[in-house]
């Protein structure tokens, strides 16, 4: 497994990472050892960053991950969030990014997960009710006390990124980016490789869509997340479908599956991405994986881009009633 650098402080990661979130909620039910056994094969295989937050779960991901890396620590570098405040019977109960909740929120992350240093600490939701600078603030007193290494945020607009960089330098940006997501290359790009920070691209294979698995919207579970997001709903479903179908044909052509087209192409827009696909199984994982071994040509990329350009996707990324704390 190759490494990419993230960001300029000196954080160095597989270039492809393990999204954890799956593992314990969102897109149905899944095996608490299956997901300890898929987290083993990985670090197995090279991979370095496993990623968390406080609110899957909740909590339980955390306590997932922790149980995982217990006699592995040296080989993992933990990414985990904090800003979606849940309570213990799962409901959402606001976004937090005041101070004392901030230390708060990495004491609890730092005991579930049994370790004593957070690697990468994010800002899960930026919180419009408290300014960027005392959040970071905090967490940049965090570094300062041991408890975490490097910071970084999530789906922040480049105005807050910049904000939030001259308090304290961020590491790491993560946000959805797939070839059904290519938003941040409007402006998020241009501005964090301005500022030498990395991005760490969540759902690369857009929630599990571009694997070409999903037939139809009955295919989730009765508490699958992707039931109620407008993607997958109604005549976007299937239009989105009609993208899929022709990422599985150029796959074809290529001798590789949908998913490792996708994430090899998420891989070659540049050497400060890193994809981080969540999966449960350790076959999907070793399917991931291969893609780092794949090289698509200039002509292979412009077909791509062809077929899944900016704003290709029908529907919005998330459920209106979510879409307030996303971008800020």
């Amino acid at each position: 497994m190759k490494t990419r650098k993230l960001g300029n402080q000196g954080l160095t990661v597989s270039e492809l990472g393990l999204g954890c979130m799956g593992m314990s909620e969102f897109y149905g039910a899944a095996s608490e050892q299956d997901s300890i056994d898929t987290i083993h094969r990985a670090l197995d295989l090279g991979v370095t960053m496993l990623d968390t937050a406080d609110m899957y779960g909740p909590f339980t991901n955390e306590r997932l991950v922790g149980q995982a890396i217990k006699d592995y620590r040296d080989k993992v570098i933990v990414a985990t969030k904090f800003g979606n405040i849940r309570s213990e019977d799962g409901g959402f109960l606001g976004i937090s990014g005041k101070p004392e909740y901030v230390r708060q929120a990495c004491d609890a992350s730092l005991q579930r997960l049994g370790i004593d240093v957070i690697d990468l600490y994010y800002q899960h939701r930026v919180d419009s009710t408290v300014p960027i600078e005392e959040t970071i603030g905090a967490m940049a007193e965090l570094v300062q006390q041991g408890k975490v290494r490097y910071l970084g945020m999530s789906e922040a607009s480049s105005a807050t990124i910049r904000r939030a960089h001259a308090v304290h330098p961020i590491t790491a940006l993560e946000t959805e980016y797939s070839l059904w997501s290519r938003e941040p290359e409007d402006d998020i790009l241009v501005t964090t490789r301005k500022l030498g920070i990395g991005f760490v691209a969540y759902s690369p294979l857009g929630r599990g869509f571009l694997s070409g698995a999903i037939k139809s919207p009955e295919d989730f579970a009765p508490d699958d997340f992707r039931r109620i997001s407008p993607r997958f709903q109604g005549e976007n479903f299937y239009k989105n479908l009609e993208l899929v179908e022709q990422v599985k044909k150029m796959a074809s052509q290529k001798n590789v599956t949908p998913s490792q087209l996708a994430l090899a192409w998420l891989l070659a827009q540049g050497d400060d991405i890193v994809p981080i696909p969540g999966t449960t199984r350790r076959k999907n994982l070793e399917e991931n994986i291969a893609a780092t071994e794949i090289v698509l040509t200039q002509d292979e990329l412009a077909q791509i881009d062809a077929v899944a350009p900016l704003g290709v996707a029908a529907g919005e990324r998330y459920p209106a009633a979510h879409m307030g704390a996303v971008n800020l």
